[in-house]
């Protein structure tokens, strides 16, 4: 099939490489790949803020450039949940409804697509090291996903996973972050601190941004633990 990558604003800015990975696994599995150049930001940060006039000025041009694509797949839970969840409701007195609802039906995160709609849980990925998952928010509560992530890690030789002792947002939020950066760091320390009583090596995670926050607290805190994006594991072969 001809599956179009949407690669968001924190992929494309600062790890294209996770991008480059997801068109090298949907390429090695038989598909076609579009990734357009012309769309960076879906709108989340104006939609999470309130902006809505400002979000729909960017989201209309995902819209009009995607709505009718095979399937949309984002490598990004929050990036996902906007379209699916939210621009039917942004759009909802727009004439681009129709188009808003088309595009949110087939519109899917990565480790969701390959496992419910392509049935794909093993892609021969090698990785050994103990690593503990972190769950997106916006990938967890609104659109369901736990299970395709530890699906596909399941198959990955050499792989252990090790759970955290809850499932806890990391304090990033986007703009949350911004607005109340005592608060997210705590939150921050306290997921760190969960990652770091299981003895993994890696966080990871499906979601950049998140991974990006914790990151950026264990390094200034020269707390030892790595973070990984998903995407990564399940496109290496060492």
């Amino acid at each position: 099939m001809r599956i179009t990558l949407f690669a968001p604003c924190f992929i494309d800015a600062l790890y294209p490489g996770i991008a480059m990975k997801a068109v090298k696994i949907f390429e090695n599995l038989g598909h076609q790949v579009n990734v357009p150049e012309e769309l960076a930001c879906c709108g989340q940060p104006a939609f999470n803020t309130g902006h809505w006039d400002e979000a729909r000025a960017v989201a209309s041009k995902v819209i009009e450039s995607l709505w009718d694509a095979e399937a949309v797949v984002l490598p990004s839970g929050s990036c996902t949940a906007m379209i699916r969840k939210f621009y039917p409701e942004l759009f909802a007195e727009s004439p681009l409804s129709e188009k808003a609802c088309r595009l949110a039906e087939h519109t899917w995160e990565f480790s969701d697509f390959l496992v419910s709609h392509l049935k794909v849980t093993d892609l021969g990925a090698v990785f050994n090291a103990t690593v503990t998952f972190h769950d997106g928010c916006h990938g967890l509560r609104e659109l369901g996903i736990y299970q395709q992530p530890r699906e596909l890690m399941s198959h990955v030789k050499g792989l252990t996973l090790v759970e955290m002792e809850a499932i806890q947002c990391c304090g990033f939020g986007g703009t949350f972050s911004a607005k109340f950066p005592e608060i997210s760091t705590t939150m921050g320390d306290s997921k760190i601190n969960m990652a770091l009583e299981t003895g993994a090596e890696y966080i990871v995670s499906n979601d950049s941004s998140c991974l990006m926050h914790i990151r950026g607290l264990a390094d200034k805190q020269h707390r030892h633990i790595k973070t990984i994006h998903l995407i990564e594991i399940l496109a290496s072969n060492e």
